[in-house]
Order: structure tokens, then C-alpha cells, then sequence
């Protein structure tokens, strides 16, 4: 059945619609030129980027246990009001008073870190309980393969038009080209991605009130709508995944997976750098990623289809190892084919977890818990791992690394031999993971059945 055919149903239409205009932001390309053009130092966008953080660790695992009591739909209701007023404070706020700026930015931040935590899980759930209500939730994988689709397209868009109205003098070329006087300063077009962002804010607001609460039929006796009942649902669902082996040991995986394959997209423009890209083709490279999201939902759909969780997990984890080593190789320019293998793995890994996790939890009235469950262990993990690769980097003998690194017979920096250092340990870290989660998984699914 073509993945179209699950149009048909509002709540999928109005969820895929809210996604799109949810994660295709504007200021994405220029997210740290922003900040420090609008007026804030380096410091102070770190810590800014800390308390979004924060505000996701701190709001994750509750959000989900109020979506399962109080209704997803207003879960991600409030996600949509939170992303129209957390773009509006920043849209607006005046840039010449520094704690002003400083502190509507930090709001903005708080803000956005509980609009990604409403959302996250309370509208997937809303979605596919939405198909089982019909018992139509085998057409889950057409529902993902959709999604990511025309969420690579909304990205893409959102790349290109966001970093060309950043850019005053590509602005005013293209006004001079039709007869327009070219008279934009770098100051008016500077929050330009932020207008437009606030604009699809809106959209996905009204994507989201459009959403309705799906009928959901619960393992356990219906429990007053309250914030204890809410709470109480965390300690309940976090004793149940602890106790349901095959969804600890998905958690797990996702977990074992994400953390690394986190890690290595975030560094991916130094390792461009390295193997000697133009930093004028890092557009161009996020570019390609986005393409290749219309794309690999296709193939992941059908290995959901024809193939095991376990083949599709193994086949995700020699991608990443052959994706891993071919980084840690720094071939000059063709070492950006290991470096899309990274990219294509994170399509897969989020298609292959959303397909079996949600399969695995049959109690829909734990279903955005038990994702807003997954999604905090993630973070976390990607923390640790940050702190991790710290410590790592911190141990190395930069001397003796850099006289054993060159290109083209040009030594490099320390900083660049212990970045590719740090690159070779990364297959073994992944190995050392891919061990321990082969043994987790046959202690928790053959051991204790």
C-alpha cells in the first residue's frame, strides 16, 4: 500500500504537517552567527545552549507521563504555543540593551527546550495510536517513510531560503536583478530566518489544534487526570520498561547506537575541514544530507517490511563501523562517502526504533512515556559521551600525534592530530558497545524468557 494512502487520516495528516513546520527552522544554517551578530558573545551562547538543554532533561520523561494523562493533543498543543512565543521574544526583543537581549534569549531557550519535550513522544504516540485505533498500525512504516521525506524537504527549503535572507548582499543582488533598489543592511536582515521561522510557527500551531484525541484502549483501570496520577505514571512506566525485556533491551540499543552516531554527525564539519572541503561546500553537504532523506525512508521502510529487527540492527551496525573506519582513514576530499554513511544511519536508527519500539508497548496509555523514556536516555547518553570524548582528548599526546599526521606532506596542528585521533578511536568505542549490547541482549531476551 503506497505510504499516501495514510493521508487519508487527519490525525496523520495534521501530525506530519506539525513535524514539518515544527523542525524546519530558518536560523538552522546560521544558528551561531546569529547569536553573535545579534549581539551576544561566545560564552554566553553556550551557556544559552545549556539551558535548553536542561530545560529538555528536566521536562522529558514528565511531559510524556502528562501527555499519557491529560491527552497528547494538548501535550503538543502547547508545544505549538511554545514555539510561536519562544520565536516572537527573539523576533522583537531590542538589541542594544545586553542584559535585555541576553535574558530574552535565555527565555527563548527555556522556552524551546519544553516545546521539544511536549512534543517529543506525545505526538507520536497521538499518531499511531491513531492507526491502531483502526487497526491499521502495520502501515506505521508508511507513515515514517512520509514523514521523513517531506521532513528532508522542509529542511532543505529551510537551509537554503534561511542562509540567503541572513545575507544582506545576496538580498540586495537579487532586488537589483528585478529592478529594485539594493538598500538592506546587515542589521535588518539579520533576524530575516527568525521572521520567517515565527511565520511556520503558526502553521504548526494550527497543525496542532487540528489534532484529536484518538481512542485508546489502556492495560490497567482508568486513573483520575491530575498531576499525581501524571507522576505516578513515570515510577509505574519506568518499573515497566525495567521489567519488559524486549523494550529495555530497544532502549538500550537506541541508546548503544545514538550516542556515537550523535557524536560523529556533530563533528562533522571539523572532519570536512580536515580532509581538505571548502568550507564554502558545507552548504552544500547539508544540502545532499537533506536529498538523502527522500530517499532512505524508501529503503528502511522495506527492510521493516522483509527483514528481522535483528538483520536491520546488524546491518545499521556494520554501516556505522565501515562508516567509522573509513573516517578514522582521512582520505583528502572522497573521505566524504564514510562521512554520508554517518548521516544514512541516523535515518535508519530513528526509522528502525519508532517502528519497533512502538510495536513493542501494546498499553497506548504508556506509549508517549515510554518514548519521552527513550528520548531522555538518549540525551543523557550523548552527554556522557561529550564528557567522554573530553576526558579522551584530554589524554592524548598531542607532540607525538601531530608529527604522525600530515596531508598532502604538510604536518598539522596538534589540535587537528588529536582530532584524528580521536576519529580512530571512535570504531573501537563502537565495537566495545556493539559487544556489550550483543550481550545485553542475549542475557535479558534468551536467559530470562
Amino acid at each position: 500500500m503506497p505510504a499516501e494512502s495514510v493521508l487519508k487520516i487527519s490525525n496523520i495528516r495534521w501530525f506530519i504537517a506539525f513535524r514539518v513546520f515544527f523542525n524546519a527552522r530558518f536560523y538552522y544554517p546560521v544558528f551561531t552567527v546569529l547569536f553573535l551578530d545579534i549581539g551576544l558573545s561566545l560564552e554566553d551562547f553556550f551557556l544559552l545552549n545549556a539551558v535548553w538543554a536542561a530545560s529538555i532533561v528536566l521536562l522529558e520523561v514528565p511531559s510524556g507521563a502528562f501527555a499519557d494523562t491529560f491527552g497528547r493533543s494538548n501535550l503538543v498543543r502547547l508545544a505549538g504555543v511554545c514555539m510561536v512565543v519562544e520565536l516572537a521574544i527573539i523576533a522583537f526583543v531590542p538589541m542594544d540593551i545586553h542584559w535585555l537581549l541576553l535574558g530574552a534569549f535565555a527565555l527563548n531557550r527555556l522556552i524551546s527546550g519544553a516545546a521539544e519535550a511536549f512534543a517529543s513522544g506525545a505526538d507520536e504516540a497521538l499518531a499511531y495510536d491513531s492507526l491502531k485505533a483502526l487497526g491499521r498500525e502495520k502501515e506505521w512504516p508508511n507513515v515514517l517513510d512520509l514523514l521523513m521525506r517531506l521532513q528532508s524537504l522542509g529542511f532543505l527549503a529551510a537551509m537554503l531560503l534561511g542562509a540567503a535572507v541572513y545575507d544582506h548582499e545576496f538580498l540586495n543582488g537579487a532586488l537589483q536583478l528585478i529592478g529594485l533598489p539594493g538598500e538592506l543592511t546587515k542589521e535588518t536582515t539579520l533576524r530575516f530566518p527568525l521572521y520567517l521561522t515565527l511565520g511556520t510557527s503558526f502553521i504548526a500551531l494550527l497543525a496542532a489544534w487540528r489534532l484529536t484525541e484518538p481512542p485508546v484502549e489502556s492495560e490497567e483501570d482508568e486513573a483520575p487526570a491530575n498531576a499525581r496520577a501524571a507522576f505516578s505514571l513515570v515510577g509505574k512506566t519506568g518499573k515497566w520498561i525495567l521489567t519488559t525485556n524486549i523494550v529495555l533491551v530497544l532502549i538500550v540499543t537506541s541508546v548503544c547506537f545514538d550516542s556515537l552516531v550523535r557524536v560523529g554527525l556533530t563533528i562533522n564539519s571539523e572532519y570536512y575541514r580536515l580532509i581538505g572541503l571548502p568550507e564554502a561546500m558545507l552548504g552544500v553537504m547539508g544540502a545532499i544530507g537533506g536529498l538523502m532523506g527522500l530517499f532512505i525512508p524508501i529503503l528502511a521502510r522495506k527492510l521493516v517490511e522483509k527483514q528481522s529487527a535483528l538483520r536491520n540492527f546488524s546491518l545499521l551496525a556494520a554501516i556505522i563501523l565501515l562508516s567509522m573506519i573509513g573516517q578514522a582513514m582521512l582520505i583528502r576530499y572522497w573521505g566524504v562517502i564514510p562521512a554520508m554513511g554517518i548521516g544514512v544511519s541516523m535515518f535508519l536508527l530513528n526509522f528502525f526504533l519508532s517502528q519497533y519500539l512502538n510495536e513493542a508497548v501494546t498499553d497506548s496509555r504508556r506509549r508517549a512515556t515510554v518514548l519521552s523514556f527513550r528520548s531522555l536516555a538518549n540525551n543523557i547518553a550523548y552527554g556522557l559521551a561529550g564528557l567522554a570524548f573530553y576526558a579522551l582528548t584530554s589524554g592524548f599526546d598531542e607532540t607525538t600525534a601531530a608529527s604522525d599526521l600530515s596531508t598532502d606532506g604538510k604536518t598539522e596542528s596538534a589540535g587537528d592530530a588529536v582530532f584524528a585521533q580521536l576519529l580512530m578511536a571512535m570504531p573501537l568505542l563502537f565495537i566495545g558497545l556493539m559487544l556489550f549490547l550483543a550481550w545485553f541482549t542475549h542475557n535479558r531476551l534468551q536467559r530470562r524468557r
